[in-house]
């Protein structure tokens, strides 16, 4: 212990004998292992990490496949994983493989507390949800099965730790009201800190009784889907028995949910052979779930994972990189170490030392990383969560015991990489021939490590710097995709009265009051509304039939739906190409009009006039009435975003809608449309100050929302491709500047000899041309390969795209270039004389 106190001591000493190489050393480990392990935070958490809850091993999700009709809402993911109440209710009830299975959804709801109205992420749950997740109020009680007895017979409500904690301060709120959607409800308790829901990704507010479904999600009350098998709407969770494994329940649960089915079928009116067939031909699978069921982890999977790749990639430059640095400096300490060797020092003794020496830089280092990765940890979360409130993320930046032992593993692999290179230096030192000279030099066998290290460092530089040239010119392409909308001067908001306490009686005359309002204010062009927003990640789809069409086997006639106000066109400026829009007349009780696309008139009629004046109708089957006139046609646009290949399309006037939902708003304005935000709000607010206006951005903004994947890549690849050139350069210019130094004497004599300065400099500019060749060279056959893991968040660019690499191999040679500029201009200011008379 004595020795090795001893040797950190003068590892220290030494270290501040050379204060700009300890800083640049630390620097940049610092900025390797805290960009590792804030990627790591979001990749952990994302992927990796199992639910806060008792026993999350045993915990399992259902998928099913089979033929279906009816109505399914979901908040990601396939309809698959998605079931109806009476389904949850037999599965529940009817199992042998499970000790219970709870249900949940997502929603929204209008929260109003001491006269504050807001709107709030809420998780829909069964009475069993937090008994069966083993969990343990913070204050209160949590639900229970007494709480989810009749339709509408339980208004309570569970508080998420968080939202309890900035919302009511920690106070005591048991027993308290609060306003959900207009209708009170009384706080039972508060969840566990540290959990948020079941549906990783998701952080709510409230927890509301699924028997209370009909007053959170007041659109479904006429769907009555606590009783309709036709709608399914519910994920489901089970937890297996004590030596059930998924395999067992599987296998149990097959007669069960094929009888299940049976059942079902003959709830449907009216259905064909193939339909039978198909309905029948059905499966329930059980999946781990023990992380959590999250639609959206298939889209971070394959970011986060070439984040990841980065960098690693760049944690090996740092080795590398800071490996160079230290057989630098290891060359002018060579006499030093021999001197030791002479004086009788152990081999182990020696190796032991420069260990140390690693390891201290290693500490200091990590230490440096640590305390930086929460901060690039909460960038990233503010990325993946859409520039909002981090505190309101998902995802945490915090650095807990599984984070730091991934930073201590990092640090120690690192560290033993970059230690190990002057300790293999000194195993066989060559003691006569390094005492007889006057300084330091270092042997063939460091020279050629120190080549291959910057070598090295130029291919993982071309790496980096080609992901993100593609991810650039990804983000690039799908920035200017033409979306067939406008989107500038367009802002956009969302009112939903039915989050404020109005019926469906009230709602559609609130919404086109609201919309008088915002056409009233000075600088609004126009505006309208719809119930399915623009590249907002929605679908909201429905069945249609076409008079004169016989649909074919398997056909799909499902299309996207939306209810939208007078004027939706002219606002986004959406071209017309046949027909007309709609009018305010058109409403309940007048005739059933309709728009379609281009897609939807091409594949149906041919044409954009031929599909005037033509019938179809919601829905399918033998007796339906073909009751809807299209009156207009107009142009494709990308709904769900830039990637998206454009599908049929109808729209329909909101106010023949049956049963008015909420609105997102859209206004066309003559000035920037973050001027009027604030206008918007307040007159909102004087019709009525329970109506919440909420999600308000321009549509610009939530153009880049829906491309944040692809700008978080491109972002950060171009952030790891910057610093792994910064940290090429320095290594570069050390091994030049270095081998330059070694070679005064040779460069004096050529000089002497009459060798022109330009030659002395194309001497030393060549001494890495060779390698810097040989690195593009092996990285672009390399990044080749590696781009096709990647492929899928390409868009509008190939992996191998010869402009990207080009400026790739540009920008690594003017690096290059650039880092041996300085040594050879100081090898071509070599006094011949004064370097002969040195030596």
């Amino acid at each position: 212990m004595h020795s090795f106190l001893q040797d950190v001591r003068y590892a220290l000493r030494q270290l501040t004998r050379a204060p700009g190489f300890a800083a640049t050393v630390v620097v940049t480990l610092a900025l390797g292992i805290g960009a590792n392990t804030a990627i790591f935070t979001i990749f952990d958490q994302v992927l990796l990490r199992m639910l806060p809850v008792e026993g999350p091993k045993q915990l399992v999700r259902f998928e099913w496949t089979g033929g279906f009709q009816g109505f399914a809402s979901s908040f990601g993911g396939d309809m698959k994983n998605y079931f109806s109440y009476p389904m949850y209710k037999d599965l529940r009830d009817r199992n042998t493989a499970f000790t219970g299975i709870l249900a949940a959804v997502r929603s929204g709801v209008g929260v109003s507390w001491n006269n504050q109205a807001e709107n709030e992420d809420a998780e829909i749950v069964s009475g069993n949800y937090f008994s069966l997740l083993g969990l343990k109020p913070v204050v209160g009680r949590l639900f229970n099965d007494s709480d989810n007895t009749a339709k509408g017979a339980n208004p309570v409500v569970v508080l998420g730790y968080d939202y309890w904690k900035s919302r009511f301060n920690s106070g005591q709120v048991a027993g308290k009201t609060l306003l959900i959607n207009g209708l009170p409800f009384t706080v039972l308790g508060v969840a566990p800190e540290g959990f948020h829901s079941a549906i990783d990704g998701y952080k709510p507010g409230v927890f509301l009784p699924i028997s209370m479904s009909a007053a959170a999600m007041p659109w479904t009350a006429q769907r009555d889907d606590m009783n309709n098998r036709q709608s399914v709407w519910l994920t489901l969770i089970a937890r297996l028995k004590p030596g059930m494994t998924r395999q067992q329940a599987e296998t149990s649960l097959e007669p069960l949910w094929y009888s299940l089915r049976a059942q079902e079928l003959t709830g449907y009116s009216a259905h064909s052979e193939h339909f039978t067939e198909r309905f029948l031909r059905t499966h329930l699978s059980v999946q781990d779930d023990s992380t959590g069921f999250m639609p959206e982890r298939a889209d971070l999977r394959t970011p986060l994972l070439v984040l990841l790749c980065m960098v690693a990639i760049l944690a090996a430059m740092c080795a590398v990189n800071v490996a160079t640095l230290l057989l630098l400096r290891a060359a002018g300490r060579v006499r030093e170490i021999s001197m030791r060797y002479a004086l009788g020092a152990a081999r182990s003794r020696i190796v032991v030392q420069l260990l140390v020496e690693g390891g201290v830089l290693g500490a200091c280092g990590t230490s440096a990383g640590i305390a930086l990765s929460p901060i690039v940890a909460a960038t990233l979360v503010r990325m993946l969560a859409n520039n909002t409130d981090p505190t309101q993320a998902p995802y945490s930046a915090s650095v807990d015991g599984r984070i730091l032992l991934f930073a201590l593993a990092l640090s120690l692999l690192v560290t033993l990489v970059f230690s190990a290179a002057p300790a293999l230096q000194f195993l066989r030192p060559r003691l006569a021939e390094t005492l007889r000279q006057s300084s330091g030099t270092a042997s063939r066998r460091s020279q050629r490590f120190r080549k291959f290290a910057v070598g090295l460092q130029i291919a993982l530089s071309v790496l980096l710097l080609g992901g993100a040239g593609l991810f650039l010119q990804t983000l690039r392409n799908l920035r200017n995709q033409n979306l067939g909308f406008q989107t500038a001067r367009v802002v956009s908001f969302d009112v939903d009265p039915l989050l404020a306490g109005y019926g469906d009686d009230r709602t559609a005359q609130v919404e086109t009051t609201v919309l008088d309002a915002i056409r009233a204010i000075p600088g609004v062009l126009n505006a309208s509304g719809t119930t399915d927003p623009e590249v907002a990640g929605n679908r909201s789809q429905s069945n249609f039939s076409v008079q004169g069409h016989v649909q074919a086997e398997d056909e799909n006639m499902d299309f996207e739906a939306s209810w939208i106000l007078s004027d939706y066109f002219a606002t986004l400026h959406q071209s017309v190409l046949a027909g007309r829009e709609f009018t305010s007349a058109e409403v309940k009780g007048s005739p059933s009009v309709a728009v379609v696309n281009l897609t939807f008139a091409k594949r149906f009629y041919g044409s954009p006039q031929n599909a005037i004046g033509r019938l179809i109708a919601a829905g399918a089957g033998d007796k339906i009435k073909f009751d809807t006139t299209i009156v207009g046609v107009v142009a494709d646009v990308k709904h769900g975003g830039p990637r998206e290949v454009p599908g049929g399309m109808i729209y329909r006037p909101y106010l023949q809608l049956k049963q008015p939902v909420g609105l997102t708003f859209y206004a066309l304005t003559a000035q920037p449309p973050e001027s009027l935000e604030s206008a918007i709000r307040e007159r909102i607010h004087r019709l009525d100050p329970n109506l919440i206006t909420a999600n308000m951005r321009t549509l610009n903004e939530q153009v880049d929302l829906n491309v944040s994947n692809e700008r978080t890549l491109a972002t950060l690849a171009i952030s790891f491709s910057s610093l792994a050139l910064l940290m090429t350069a320095v290594g570069l210019y050390g091994v030049l500047a270095f081998a330059t130094t070694q070679r005064t004497r040779e460069i004096g004599v050529r000089m002497a000899l009459g060798a022109q300065r330009s030659s002395v400099v194309m001497l030393i500019m060549r001494e890495m041309a060779l390698t810097a060749i040989l690195g593009i060279g092996v990285a672009l056959v390399a990044g080749f390969g590696l781009s096709r893991f990647f492929a899928s968040q390409l868009y509008g660019v190939k992996p191998g795209d010869p402009a990207t690499l080009a400026a790739c191999v540009l920008v690594c040679a003017l690096m290059v270039a650039l880092a041996a500029a300085i040594p050879a201009r100081r090898a071509a200011s070599v006094d011949p004389m004064k370097a002969l008379r040195s030596e």
